[in-house]
């Protein structure tokens, strides 16, 4: 499902119109942006948390040319859903797997 998509869906179930739900969405993907480039993590209870990790210095090898070099720490965007979400998800997704067949 893309942004489009999804408010598409959020305007026909609500009756707000497309333009007021996109501005909508756009200013929460913003404030979430935001927050986490300040180091801030983002709570949605019965969702999920969008988190910022640590990620600790490491060595890795560019194996074209032999060589080691060093990763510095550095942060990353993560999401961590609610487990009340992945219990819907785990129980409510009743499609068979295409790729196991």
């Amino acid at each position: 499902m893309t942004k489009a998509e999804i408010i598409a869906e959020i305007s026909s179930k609500t009756g707000i119109e497309k333009v007021d739900v996109q501005e909508t969405v756009e200013a929460f993907f913003k404030v979430v942006k935001s927050s986490m480039v300040g180091g801030e993590n983002v709570y949605v209870r019965g969702f999920g948390s969008f988190v910022v990790k640590k990620r600790a210095k490491k060595t890795a090898r560019n194996i074209s040319k032999n060589t080691a070099i060093i990763i510095p720490e550095h942060f990353v965007p993560s999401f961590k859903p609610a487990k009340t979400f992945v219990e819907k998800v785990r129980t409510g997704n009743k499609t068979t797997d295409k790729v196991s067949k």
